[in-house]
């Protein structure tokens, strides 16, 4: 199921083949649920047939797409670039983390933007590029958009953690307790409590949940985050 997944994802990406079945604008709100669904629940036929078509419909609206359409269409590239994470397809993932934050910058949405970054810094760590992963998270982190709600706090605070990681995977220990102790200081300020949804899991903590949290545990912190 996994191989069909890629290749259905592959061939919507690239813009090959069709599908009769798109849905209607209307209904892309419904069917992103339910692939979130689909995600957490790994349903993978569900997956494999609702996450190709929605970014399918998604470019379909052409240059009609524009607020909540145009983020539904970085949400769905999110959404694939965590699960070819999670499938370790490497150049998939890569072309799938990039457009969802250029969607992402495009819509205005800082959150997503943050969000693809986290994404990009997980690939670039499992290609060994430890350095480039460690700027990416921070320079996300300093995006003022992430400092004006409790959500943005939290996306702040999982991009720490990854930072966290890469500091300690480049055996910086010092750099890793001071991003840890950033991010349990986020933790705190936030209350601990879920700020963040269908955010997550990608190559960092297990789904469905995982918090940022004090202690320290093996990287020193985790986020209140679902998904």
């Amino acid at each position: 199921m996994g191989e069909l997944l890629v290749g259905r994802l592959r061939d919507a990406m690239l813009g090959i083949g069709q599908d009769n079945e798109l849905p209607s604008p209307e209904q892309l709100p419904v069917e992103l649920a339910r692939v979130h669904a689909d995600f957490h629940t790994c349903h993978y036929a569900g997956l494999a047939r609702r996450l190709p078509r929605l970014i399918r419909a998604g470019h379909a609206l052409g240059s009609d797409a524009e607020g909540d359409h145009l983020d539904l269409l970085g949400q769905s590239y999110l959404l694939a670039t965590r699960m070819l994470i999670k499938l370790d397809e490497q150049q998939l993932g890569w072309m799938a983390a990039d457009r969802a934050r250029h969607v992402a910058e495009a819509a205005g949405h800082p959150l997503a933007v943050a969000e693809a970054a986290r994404n990009l810094a997980v690939l670039a760590r499992r290609a060994g590029w430890e350095e480039q992963a460690l700027s990416i998270a921070l320079n996300a982190a300093d995006d003022p958009g992430l400092r004006a709600s409790r959500s943005g706090a939290a996306e702040r605070g999982l991009l720490m953690q990854s930072a966290a990681y890469s500091a300690a995977r480049q055996g910086d220990k010092a750099g890793m307790r001071e991003l840890t102790d950033e991010a349990a200081a986020i933790a705190e300020g936030i209350g601990g409590t879920t700020a963040l949804r269908d955010h997550g899991g990608a190559g960092s903590a297990p789904p469905p949940s995982s918090s940022i949290a004090s202690p320290r545990s093996s990287l020193g912190a985790s986020v209140s985050v679902k998904g």
